[in-house]
């Protein structure tokens, strides 16, 4: 809108306005305007009318421009932010919504997992006992003391470590395969016992494998071939609050969980729990043919425990069902046999809102199951299940860690139960504790190498090499890793390190540790001449300690020896402080060596790694948790 007037001046129109002083020229046919900026040509015929601009600039003028046009406004800003928060508000609600349905879908899958039916176990044949790892220790042992130029002692000590080999490899053949039919009895004795329904093994077995299920569950008895079960569901008040939905235009949206649908979701976690337990226990269990099943919860209203539902299952029915879908759960209630569950059906068809104990008095047999725990000074039997539950491991016991039944026996620990010689260095055990002096505290001076300097290896040392980490400020461990020519582990027990203290053929192993006057030492031990052929680098590893999460910046010193009975190597990295693992050294396969024959060089490195003891591993194959 614009306030002004026309100003009469002969052979022209003019007309002065808050916009500015414009005028025009000319008939109404051919008339032409300037001003305010602009410059334009009109024609005009009765009625009609056209205008063309033929130069200047539209809008207002420079001199209406005020600073509000160089940046938002205050009112845009406030527009601006909230359009941020309502797009951080929808995205935490969608990221809800697809926690919700995950959270729906997997409390109600439980019955679709696949359970392998158990068979007779398989005992897997020891492994051959590697000949010249013993040979390699033998010689290092028989060989020590005896001087280079000694060629008659030598070639009789030589003689003797093939001998004693030999022996060693000879007695620990037969003593594995004494193992491996011990094995075989036990696998025979427990498959016969499992399958011929004694109840202890039948029990171990199936809370076993109950351990690791969402709805705990406990096998309390077996009578002929039923076995009876108690479970413990989850409380109803611990489903979430709110739901998915979508709103009448079709966008997904939360409401809240109202109680008709709060008590079909428990019910159908209820019969996902149910027919995952009968599958998984007739899956573990082939002697068993009926399972008697209780399951117990707490009630909203009177916040104690009630059974919630009792019934009765044989496995033709559970192994011929159909078990696709989620919904298929539900099958559970309409295969068992006397079942009876808290929620009922209405006069309508639909569920009842009110979960209410079962009265299970009429059942003697049910009573019996559930007292039968009840200790004499107990007054709630379902109490102590709901705490025996709640902690299912110390129903099956808490299993021991996995020790291989065929570890070797070392050469220096057999050598040592057959003759009254002393041991020559320290052996492995499962807390190593080195029994000889480390290299870097004998006599003599260390030849100093620098990051990246590599040396030939010795005939002595590629028998035997020892390897002695020192560090003060923190703790640190020892790590070694055989590696093919990819650059890789074959399999984890490639991987030495305080998890697998010695590789399987004993060509590697950890020493120990033990505190210094200088701070924490660990030694090690390679027998390069006895690794495998495909193995053409060892890495010689430092990490910091899993637990204490600190990286080398917490360190005061560190440095490694590495030593055979001719010569000692000494070197100390400058590693960045922010690293949590490292590469101290590798010792490797010469390069153009002639297949059989045993050439090997050492090379400090000093290269680390941010990520630690996970990082390294896995960049050379090795799966680990950090």
């Amino acid at each position: 809108m614009s306030l002004g007037f026309r100003v009469g001046v002969p052979g022209m129109r003019v007309r002065v306005s808050t916009r500015g002083v414009r005028a025009s020229v000319g008939p109404r046919a051919a008339r032409v305007h300037f001003g305010s900026g602009r410059t334009g040509v009109s024609t005009g015929l009765g009625p009609f009318y056209a205008y063309q601009s033929v130069g200047g600039r539209s809008g207002r003028t420079t001199s209406r421009r005020g600073a509000s046009s160089r940046g938002p406004s205050a009112a845009q800003m406030t527009r601006a932010a909230r359009t941020a928060e309502r797009a951080a508000q929808q995205a935490e609600r969608d990221a809800a919504i697809e926690q919700l349905r995950d959270l729906r879908r997997s409390s109600t899958s439980v019955h679709l997992d696949q359970w392998v039916p158990a068979s007779r176990p398989v005992i897997p044949p020891p492994p051959a006992v590697n000949v010249q790892t013993a040979l390699a220790q033998a010689e290092a042992m028989h060989l020590r003391g005896v001087g280079r130029l000694a060629r008659t002692q030598r070639s009789a000590a030589r003689g003797a470590a093939q001998a004693d080999a030999n022996a060693y490899a000879a007695a620990e053949t037969t003593r594995l395969a004494a193992i491996h039919a011990d094995l075989l009895s036990h696998a025979d004795s427990w498959w016969n016992a499992l399958s011929g329904n004694d109840e202890m093994t039948v029990l171990e077995t199936v809370n076993a494998a109950f351990a690791d299920n969402p709805a705990a569950g406990c096998a309390v008895g077996l009578d002929g071939t039923t076995l009876s079960i108690i479970m413990r569901q989850q409380d109803i008040d611990a489903l979430p609050d709110q739901t998915p939905s979508v709103t009448s235009a079709g966008r997904p949206t939360l409401k809240l969980l109202n109680k008709r649908d709060r008590v079909r979701w428990w019910l159908h976690i209820l019969a996902s729990n149910v027919a995952a337990t009968c599958r998984e226990a007739f899956a573990v269990a082939p002697g068993v043919s009926r399972l008697n099943v209780v399951v117990i919860s707490r009630f909203s209203d009177s916040r104690r425990l009630g059974v919630v539902l009792y019934g009765s299952w044989s496995r033709s029915a559970v192994e011929g069902a159909t078990w696709r879908s989620r919904d298929d759960a539900f099958r559970i209630f309409d295969i068992g046999e006397d079942v009876e569950c808290s929620v009922r059906t209405t006069s309508s068809g639909n569920l009842s809102t009110t979960l209410k104990p079962l009265d299970v008095d009429s059942v003697p047999a049910l009573v019996e199951l559930i007292t039968s725990a009840e200790d004499t000074e107990s007054s709630n039997a379902l109490a102590e299940w709901d705490e025996t539950l709640g902690n299912p491991m110390d129903i099956s016991g808490q299993a021991p860690a996995f020790r291989d039944p065929y570890a070797l026996i070392t050469f220096e620990t057999w050598f040592a139960s057959r003759s009254s010689l002393p041991v020559a260095f320290p052996q492995p055990s499962s807390t190593p504790i080195p029994t000889k002096e480390y290299a870097y505290e004998s006599s003599g001076a260390a030849v100093e190498l620098a990051a990246g300097q590599s040396v030939e290896i010795p005939e002595t040392g590629v028998r035997q090499m020892d390897t002695v980490l020192h560090t003060s400020g923190a703790d640190v461990d020892l790590s070694f890793l055989l590696l093919d020519s990819s650059g890789h582990v074959r399999d984890d027990r490639d991987f030495v390190f305080y998890n697998h203290h010695v590789a399987p053929d004993q060509s590697v192993r950890l020493n120990g540790k033990r505190p210094h006057e200088r701070g924490l030492v660990e030694s090690g031990t390679v027998h390069a001449s006895a690794v495998r052929p495909d193995v053409t680098r060892i890495l010689v590893v430092a990490t910091m300690d899993t637990a204490s999460r600190l990286a080398f910046s917490a360190l005061d010193t560190i440095d490694i020896t590495i030593s055979c009975s001719e010569i000692r190597w000494h070197f100390a990295p400058k590693i960045e402080k922010s690293v949590r693992a490292a590469i101290l050294a590798e010792i490797y396969r010469r390069p153009g060596t002639p297949p059989g024959e045993q050439r090997w060089k050492l090379r400090v490195v000093g290269q680390g790694w941010a990520d630690g003891l996970s990082g390294l591993a896995r960049d050379h194959g090795v799966d680990i948790d950090d």
